[in-house]
């Protein structure tokens, strides 16, 4: 990623739906040239251009971060973790926990069940789940 990469990652990432006609303005390049790099960035799987909503604010969904320590090879286990459907937000730490994710679930029987899903696992030795209540801030204008 370069700097007119970068560039064109800060301007999405204040505003998703900026044409490519007005970033090629800002940094002085054509409009094909933005789209290209654009489409170069999302097919190497560096950026996205998504909708993001607020859970919690919709107040049809619940929201939890659950900590996991685990028996097995992080990456193994993540993989298997992250492939289900409730788990939106994977991450490998260093602290209490070897996986830390977010959970967007239908209600409480549903976190319950997941829990207790995860509990079961023979790969799983400890979860602890942190509902979460409010969301006070949120961005995603880091990277660059």
């Amino acid at each position: 990623m370069d700097d007119v990469d970068r560039a064109i990652v800060e301007v999405l990432q204040r505003d998703g739906r900026t044409p490519f006609t007005t970033i090629a303005a800002q940094l002085g390049l054509s409009e094909g040239a933005i789209r290209k790099r654009v489409q170069r960035l999302i097919d190497a799987g560096a950026m996205q251009i998504v909708a993001v909503t607020d859970p919690v604010s919709l107040g049809d969904r619940r929201v939890a971060l659950l900590g996991v320590r685990i028996d097995g090879r992080t990456d193994a286990v993540a993989m298997s973790i992250g492939e289900l459907p409730e788990v939106e937000y994977l991450v490998a730490t260093a602290g209490r926990y070897d996986l830390v994710f977010e959970v967007i679930v239908d209600d409480e029987q549903h976190l319950l069940t997941l829990l207790s899903d995860l509990r079961e696992r023979d790969d799983v030795v400890e979860v602890e789940a942190f509902p979460v209540l409010g969301l006070y801030k949120q961005t995603f204008a880091w990277g660059t």
